[in-house]
């Protein structure tokens, strides 16, 4: 299941990409249009900018932007900086090495599943989000 964060993540990131790109867009009207807490967007937008998918600026003017453009952003990198995307906990990455892998009957099905989500999470752009390209 995807959490708040990677779901807050998402619409942050659409919000962004429909502003003026030149622009830093400050944290309180992203709060208000998105409606989420001024607190809990915080957090997100740090992970997004430590991750230089956001550029950041404090002070007069300052605000947040995205680094490049809609369409070179994927849902899967955004996804992936705050959610754990794998299916099952022996492959989610820097876990354990599971016992069983060795004939594990049900790890090619988990890891061909695990496929499918990425590819069909790092096939999809804030471009295509923002212009309803998806699902259609």
């Amino acid at each position: 299941m995807i959490s708040t964060k990677g779901r807050y993540a998402l619409r942050v990131m659409i919000d962004l990409a429909e502003q003026d790109p030149e622009k830093f867009v400050p944290l309180e009207e992203i709060a208000l249009r998105q409606g989420i807490s001024k607190k809990y967007l915080e957090a997100v937008l740090k992970s997004l900018v430590q991750n230089e998918l956001l550029k950041g600026l404090r002070g007069k003017g300052g605000g947040y932007k995205l680094t490049r453009k809609a369409s070179e952003y994927t849902v899967g990198e955004i996804l992936e900086l705050t959610e754990n995307m794998a299916t099952v906990s022996c492959l989610q990455k820097n876990e354990f090495v599971c016992e069983r892998e060795s004939f594990c009957k049900t790890l090619p099905m988990w890891r061909a599943f695990d496929k499918l989500t990425r590819d069909f999470f790092f096939g999809i752009t804030l471009e295509d989000l923002l212009n309803g390209r998806v699902g259609k």
